[in-house]
């Protein structure tokens, strides 16, 4: 008796996991995102290309993760050449927009101003929106607390994948500062290093001449007339 009760209190927590899962796993993939970190070289120009429809939503979000000041410059073309967002020496920036025309955007991302120091630079390019759960979309009906737990359950999910990739960007970012700050106390502090010894050895030669004897073939005596 003791176990049927136990299992028919599991059965609704059980079924709330499988819903969840499942709905999560059959989300139709309705929103395209390219989502990359790639290396930008000096005096260099990327650009990406995504096909957007008409009416379409569309996020561009950028991040420099290191290099130099962090700053890349940033335009983004429509596809009859029109510049519709640029951004000059920008360290990160996130721009909406809706498709005026149906064609292929294009996202460039210059470092030309930069003659010697190459960049680390994240892209996300999301493109459209995001249909709601399976079963979700044209409810009649009030959702029941099932559909209500598994919907909030999917936003919240999504907000975490966003959470954390922001996360990872800013701990790079961070353990690259970190190392190039270390980098600079190093040398410093082996030039100080070295600076400190070749005084050190100076100052005991020019001691050491000091308060040398000198012998009596060494010292100029006055020719005597």
């Amino acid at each position: 008796m003791t176990d049927s009760k136990s299992r028919l209190l599991h059965q609704p927590i059980l079924c709330l996991a499988v819903i969840v899962l499942l709905a999560i796993g059959h989300k139709i993939p309705v929103v395209k995102s390219v989502e990359l970190t790639f290396e930008l070289p000096d005096n260099a120009r990327e650009c990406f290309h995504e096909e957007i429809q008409k009416n379409q939503t569309a996020t561009l979000e950028f991040q420099v993760v290191s290099g130099g000041r962090y700053d890349v410059d940033v335009t983004l073309e429509s596809p009859t050449g029109e510049v519709v967002y640029r951004q000059i020496k920008t360290q990160f920036d996130s721009y909406q927009f809706v498709a005026a025309a149906t064609g292929v955007y294009v996202a460039c991302f210059s470092n030309e101003f930069s003659t010697f120091s190459h960049k680390i630079v994240y892209m996300d390019f999301q493109v459209g929106e995001e249909q709601p759960l399976p079963g979700l979309e044209e409810h009649a009906t009030v959702l029941t607390q099932m559909e209500k737990s598994a919907q909030e359950t999917h936003k919240g999910l999504n907000a975490i994948l966003d959470y954390q990739t922001h996360h990872r960007l800013r701990e790079a970012q961070g353990r690259k500062r970190a190392e190039d700050l270390n980098e600079r106390v190093l040398w410093w502090s082996l030039t100080e290093t070295a600076a400190i010894l070749i005084i050190a050895i100076g100052q005991v030669l020019v001691l050491r001449n000091f308060f040398s004897e000198k012998k009596p073939s060494q010292m100029n005596y006055p020719l005597m007339k």
